[in-house]
């Protein structure tokens, strides 16, 4: 690229230099030098925006790159030799684009999104683990492998962005993949885990590239004989109907789901339809709905881990089902405190685990708790008493 370089030493904003930028691989678009420098540094987000340097994020922290003020006309150089035909398309007429980079020989994998804001290019890229970690990698509760024994229904994981509900479903269907002679068959945009073939049969579909939209995606998906659905995330009524029409006939659905907890993902999912709607919704989800996975990413002390996940786990049995049909889900978080033998498990409880396991320090999971007065008696031993049921 004329009047750039990655390679000498630019001063930030007249201090120390930034992070040190990996070296050029002859032949790769000069973008793949950034994305690099991210995996020599074991950081997890490169940012880009015109008039910064090259930011990533390392251990939860924003930190500078040692590259030079980067211009639009720079990111545009950068960004356009990585876009494919339909992902420029889909830029121009939306503003934004989400696509998969690889990057060598299957190196590594970045989940991108390019964006505009103030009228200029900017650039979130993450890095998606290449292996799939087990459950026992990733620190998840050992209720989260009964979650992958259903033969029928629907899984739902809930998070923000950045929550790490993609890897705990992909280490979700690779327990399957590893365990059981299944069809697995997935649904991305864009694809994230790239899996293996083991003992089940792994297909994965992307949309935009492999078929034309979600809709033909999720109608085609029950007439290609697959006992495991992944839809991706439950973005409008139609993608949550169609993950319902596949549950109800016979096939077990994952999918994720923006909301902050367990119990909140049943209004989550009411808010994606009319009120006249939501009775029948209701009804559906009794029939349909297995369980919850909420999951936070929270700081760690434990050796080689920055992150771990907290998560709360809401099963749908006899007492759930009952109030979600009678519309008290104000109660459904005293039912998942009173079915912790049942494999439930609610934010406070995990933290305490956590905490307990030297995977979390006391004013981390103070931090992060719900209701931190609460978690404190949990952890000095005092069991906390629900408000009940009736």
């Amino acid at each position: 690229m004329a009047g750039m370089s990655f390679q000498s030493p630019h001063p930030i904003n007249g201090t120390e230099p930034g992070l040190k930028v990996a070296q050029p691989v002859p032949g790769e678009p000069m973008i793949n030098q950034l994305f690099r420098t991210v995996m020599l540094h074991k950081g997890s987000d490169l940012h880009l925006k015109a008039g910064l340097p090259g930011m990533m994020r390392l251990r939860g922290v924003i930190q500078k790159m040692n590259t030079p003020t980067l211009s639009q006309e720079h990111l545009e150089k950068l960004i356009y030799p990585i876009l494919r035909e339909k992902d420029r398309k889909v830029l121009e007429d939306t503003g934004g684009a989400d696509f998969a980079h690889v990057i060598g020989d299957d190196e590594a994998r970045y989940r991108v999104n390019l964006f505009k804001q103030r009228g200029k290019f900017a650039v979130v890229a993450r890095l998606v683990n290449q292996s799939i970690p087990s459950f026992a990698d990733l620190g998840l509760p050992d209720s989260i492998e009964t979650l992958c024994h259903y033969e029928q229904g629907m899984v739902l994981l809930a998070g923000v962005t950045g929550s790490g509900k993609s890897t705990t479903i992909a280490s979700m269907l690779d327990y399957m993949n590893a365990t059981e002679a299944l069809h697995i068959l997935t649904i991305e945009d864009p694809i994230e885990f790239v899996f293996k073939d083991k003992m089940s049969i792994m297909n994965q579909r992307e949309v935009f590239l492999d078929v034309s939209d979600w809709h033909t995606a999720l109608k085609h998906a029950v007439r290609e004989d697959p006992d495991i659905i992944l839809v991706g995330e439950m973005r409008d009524a139609e993608t949550f109907e169609a993950a319902v029409h596949a549950a109800e006939t016979g096939h077990v659905v994952f999918g994720t789901i923006h909301a902050s907890n367990a119990y909140s993902t049943i209004d989550r999912i009411l808010g994606l339809f009319p009120p006249s709607q939501h009775g029948a919704v209701r009804q559906s989800m009794v029939f349909n709905l297995k369980a919850v996975v909420a999951q936070k990413l929270i700081p760690s002390i434990k050796p080689g881990k920055s992150r771990v996940p907290t998560n709360e786990i809401m099963i749908v049995n006899p007492t759930i089902r009952d109030l979600i049909l009678k519309h008290r889900d104000e109660k459904l978080l005293d039912a998942i405190r009173s079915f912790y033998n049942e494999g439930m498990l609610d934010f406070n409880e995990n933290l305490r685990q956590l905490v307990e396991r030297g995977d979390v320090d006391k004013s981390t999971a103070l931090e992060f708790s719900p209701n931190a007065d609460q978690l404190k008696m949990m952890i000095k031993g005092i069991k906390v008493a629900t408000s009940g049921l009736v």
